[in-house]
């Protein structure tokens, strides 16, 4: 696996190098001895699957406050996503700055993002399919996130969002929210 910075400390691009033959191809997509090696959270506590009807949709900008974090690495098995993360972690040079990559089945790539960095996505593509590993289980209430299209993190999403929850269109701004731990 290749593991790409990003704009934001600790954010990755992850790409399989998968190997091709007559039958299609194989990817490895996890390896925790590597994770362990780069110095990142093994995200493999619990995973969850989301899929994504309609093209447009968007879901996020979700985080956990640092204190009670998680990692979690992102995958899209099917279709197509703008993936982004926002670094929310008090004190990083990155505060505030967002960074996003195409995730695709076709291009195989994940982001992987560390605790304290806020992560939302718009689906490219209908019937998309996103696989996530965390570095720990859900804790319900614990989960908090900001506006989409918060003015001070100001994300250029490149294509407008038509499907969005009551629950994220509801979530406020960051200056609503600060400081965060």
């Amino acid at each position: 696996m290749e593991f790409t910075p990003t704009s934001i400390p600790d954010v990755l691009k992850v790409t399989p190098e998968p190997h091709h033959d007559m039958r299609g191809h194989f990817a490895r997509t996890y390896c925790g001895q590597q994770f362990k090696e780069m110095g990142l959270e093994q995200p493999i506590a619990q995973m969850a699957l989301s899929h994504n009807t309609k093209r447009g949709t968007l879901r996020g900008l979700h985080f956990i406050p640092e204190a009670y974090g998680e990692a979690k690495l992102v995958r899209c098995v099917r279709g197509a996503i703008f993936d982004v993360a926002v670094d929310l972690r008090p004190g990083s040079e990155t505060y505030r700055q967002w960074t996003g990559i195409e995730l695709s089945a076709a291009n195989m790539g994940a982001l992987y993002i560390p605790r304290g960095v806020a992560h939302g996505f718009v689906t490219l593509s209908d019937n998309t399919d996103i696989l996530y590993q965390f570095s720990a289980p859900h804790r319900p209430g614990i989960e908090v996130g900001i506006a989409w299209d918060d003015p001070q993190i100001a994300v250029q999403w490149p294509i407008e969002p038509t499907v969005i929850s009551e629950r994220d269109t509801a979530l406020p701004k960051l200056s609503h929210i600060e400081p965060i731990s």
